[in-house]
């Protein structure tokens, strides 16, 4: 079972602004580690809502909070951490087949989200039950 440190990623962009304000380059590739397919984004939600509450088996994702704040639980069926998204130079890369649950958004949050895949219902685990025998199947067979 792969350790949750390489599974996840925090990512520092650089600031390249300058006097008359800040500029945060993200290119797919460099400071993405895939091509970027799709590109999705979450605001209005507040501080009761949790989004996410799935795991994907081929998509990879970077998540940058680039207003306000959110809150990012991450888990592998072994390991937990939750990370905070406070900086708009920060993003959370994410390899496929982690569980995943975005939550106490601040008023003004606007999670940015960059994935490697497009769209497909069918590569989407949305039951954490189902994605615990995934993980264990996935045990057995490595061994």
């Amino acid at each position: 079972m792969a350790k949750l440190d390489e599974q996840i990623r925090i990512l520092d962009f650089p600031d390249l602004g300058d006097e008359r304000g800040n500029l945060v380059v993200v290119e797919g590739g460099s400071a993405i580690p895939f091509e970027i397919k799709r590109i999705f984004y979450i605001y209005g939600s507040d501080s009761q809502v949790v989004r996410g509450c799935h795991a994907n088996l081929r998509s990879e994702f970077v998540m940058i909070n680039v207003s306000g704040t959110s809150k990012v639980k991450v888990d592998n069926g072994c390991e937990t951490r939750v990370i905070e998204l406070n900086r708009p130079r920060m993003g959370l890369y994410l390899k496929s087949n982690v569980w995943k649950e975005m939550y106490d958004f601040s008023p003004d949050s606007v999670l940015l989200v960059l994935s490697n895949e497009h769209y497909d219902p069918n590569e989407y685990i949305r039951s954490y039950e189902a994605y615990q025998n995934l993980i264990k199947d996935q045990n057995k067979a490595e061994q």
